[in-house]
């Protein structure tokens, strides 16, 4: 039987050694990052987008941004197969992949003023592809938001004491951006809003058991209705007024509860219950339909590589950045961070005797037919105070595996509810502040995208088209928030974030292969590339095949399918463009050195 604390030791260990060397190298040497040179925040800078930050406060936001439901509930959901999978797909991929994408796509959006990455993309492979990156980028944002509320939406549905800790993050938040704005002084702005926030918990009971509490205990209908109500309102605000400082103290909640669970797990040392692979690697599993290939590569995205995160890096962060080199931390160094909190996931949930995982995890009906005995899930649900059985979505059973943990200590051990509650609201809490950067993002790609068609819509600093962008990003992804479920829009969400990562490393590898002193640094784009695109087309196949145009599947909905070939049609022009677009460029190269600015014509 393996123990947590040997996969603790060798991810930070793995992950520090990349950062030291293949980190420096590739920011270095192969985007040659110069401090000399004005970064967009300085050279741009309004007040309200543009806006030069702080390395760590920068890194903070950021890492809160990108670090949403994805290393939280994917690794989860993931563990269906066993801990093996998971835990290498989480290691190779984030360093091989996900590290360079997100720091190759921060700097190419950098390089062009902090545009997005359909600018980005018109201006490397040509109109055709900036358009299909547009509208790509379009689809995949709607669905990213959709899924990470629902997890939302899950998790606050009947619980009173979790939504009144997550809503007080709000004016908190405003509170420490004003204190820093007005003072300039962040240390006691952040010392003050996480002593506020940790308040909020302490007296969620007192509230969940008053009048107000019962006014708090909402329906799922009621919460996916407010979602993108305050997702406009936190959109429009200015970012150092919510979207900056909320960012900033989740990510000392984030940092602080994976640290707990690591100190926890160097206490307690819990044995890996769950076998290195199960039965359901073929397929046909009560959590994941398909098999371990591709779908492992699908489920965990976020804490190995994501495309989401292309939509930040391309969005709020590369207009606030500092320093070229900070890119390192910002970029590849958020990114190793995020892969320590999807590892620290799949240990909570693999900790958990497997039988009581399935039996969260997996409707109750589904879970009779496995023909399994739960263990501890009653005496887990009467100290946490819920009904934990088929609770679905990933998000409760993290919480309860975490909360398990903790409760091992001794000094901890009548405290189940609160570190329940706690673990929930966190989730909620750095879900929340990726929608909120999300749907920012989503006002700016509309904004670039017809702003072709109105001139001054591409102006961010115009509030009208702000407003009104806004207003629609919101319905969009709000409308598939209230028509949908966990399962059918995390699967699509799945195959149409992996498909926004192969985007951005097509992008990156143009950028390298026109700005790095050796061709062959290309091969840090590509490599990852080769893999995910072959494995995104083929997750995308099999899902519209078996599930999406299956009138017998569970999942069948018409809807999702025609959007997975959109997708995947799209993905397919870019792919072209980008190809052709490498092969001048590599002519050009061969005729004249590095190309540090040729238009693209293709």
């Amino acid at each position: 039987m393996q123990h947590a604390l040997t996969f603790v030791i060798a991810t930070l260990c793995i992950l520090t050694i990349c950062y030291r060397f293949y980190g420096v190298f590739f920011v270095r040497k192969v985007l040659k990052a110069d401090d000399a040179q004005v970064t967009p925040s300085h050279l741009l800078e309004d007040g309200k987008d543009y806006v030069p930050t702080k390395k760590w406060v920068n890194f903070g936001s950021h890492f809160a941004a990108i670090a949403a439901a994805g290393p939280l509930v994917g690794p989860v959901l993931a563990a269906q197969y066993g801990y093996l999978p998971g835990m290498l797909w989480l290691l190779i991929g984030c360093v091989v992949g996900g590290a360079v994408h997100d720091t190759v796509v921060l700097f190419a959006s950098m390089k062009h003023r902090g545009k997005s990455l359909s600018e980005v993309a018109k201006r490397e492979l040509g109109p055709v592809a900036g358009w299909c990156t547009g509208l790509a980028m379009l689809f995949i944002i709607t669905i990213t938001m959709a899924g990470l509320s629902m997890v939302v939406v899950h998790a606050l549905e009947r619980n009173p004491w979790g939504t009144f800790a997550v809503f007080m993050t709000i004016p908190v938040a405003i509170c420490v951006g004003l204190w820093e704005r007005l003072t300039g002084s962040m240390k006691a702005a952040s010392w003050v809003g996480i002593i506020a926030i940790m308040a909020c918990v302490v007296i969620g009971p007192y509230i969940q058991a008053s009048a107000f509490g019962e006014w708090l205990s909402l329906r799922a209908s009621t919460v996916s209705l407010v979602l993108p109500v305050y997702a406009f309102f936190a959109t429009a605000l200015p970012v150092w007024m919510l979207l900056t400082p909320r960012g900033y103290l989740s990510s000392f909640m984030k940092i602080g509860v994976f640290g707990a669970l690591i100190v926890g797990v160097v206490f307690i040392n819990p044995e890996i219950q769950f076998p290195a692979i199960t039965q359901f690697i073929h397929g046909g599993g009560p959590v994941l339909a398909g098999p371990v290939w591709p779908f492992i590569s699908i489920t965990i995205a976020c804490g190995a590589i994501s495309g989401f995160h292309a939509f930040i890096g391309s969005g709020t962060t590369p207009k606030q950045i500092d320093k070229w080199s900070d890119i390192l931390p910002v970029g590849f160094g958020a990114m190793l961070a995020e892969c320590v909190v999807g590892v620290m996931a799949l240990i909570a949930a693999t900790a958990l005797h497997p039988a009581d995982y399935f039996a969260i995890n997996s409707a109750p009906e589904v879970f009779a037919g496995l023909g399994m005995q739960v263990v501890n899930l009653p005496a887990l649900s009467q100290e946490i105070g819920l009904d934990l059985s088929g609770r679905t979505g990933g998000a409760v059973t993290l919480a309860v595996g975490m909360a398990d943990i903790f409760t091992r200590i001794p000094w901890f051990s009548h405290l189940s509810s609160y570190f329940f509650q706690f673990v929930v609201m966190f989730e909620a809490v750095f879900i929340l502040t990726a929608v909120d950067s999300g749907t920012r993002v989503a006002r700016y790609l509309l904004q670039d995208f017809f702003g072709d068609l109105w001139a001054p819509l591409k102006r961010t600093d115009w509030w009208p088209g702000a407003v009104a962008c806004s207003i629609v990003a919101c319905l969009l992804w709000g409308y598939l928030l209230n028509s949908g479920d966990i399962n059918s829009v995390w699967a699509l969400f799945g195959v149409s974030n992996q498909l926004m990562a192969s985007i951005g490393l097509m992008i990156g590898a143009t950028i390298i292969l026109r700005l790095a002193d050796k061709r062959r640094y290309m091969l840090t784009c590509l490599i990852p590339l080769a893999y995910l695109y072959v494995t995104v087309n083929y997750a995308a196949y099999w899902m519209v095949a078996h599930v999406y145009f299956n009138p017998l599947a569970k999942g069948f909905n018409l809807f999702n399918g025609t959007i997975s070939i959109i997708m995947v049609a799209l993905g397919a022009v870019i792919m072209v463009a980008s190809v052709l677009r490498w092969i001048k460029l590599w002519q050009a190269r061969s005729e004249g050195g590095v190309l540090e600015d040729v238009a693209a014509t293709v």
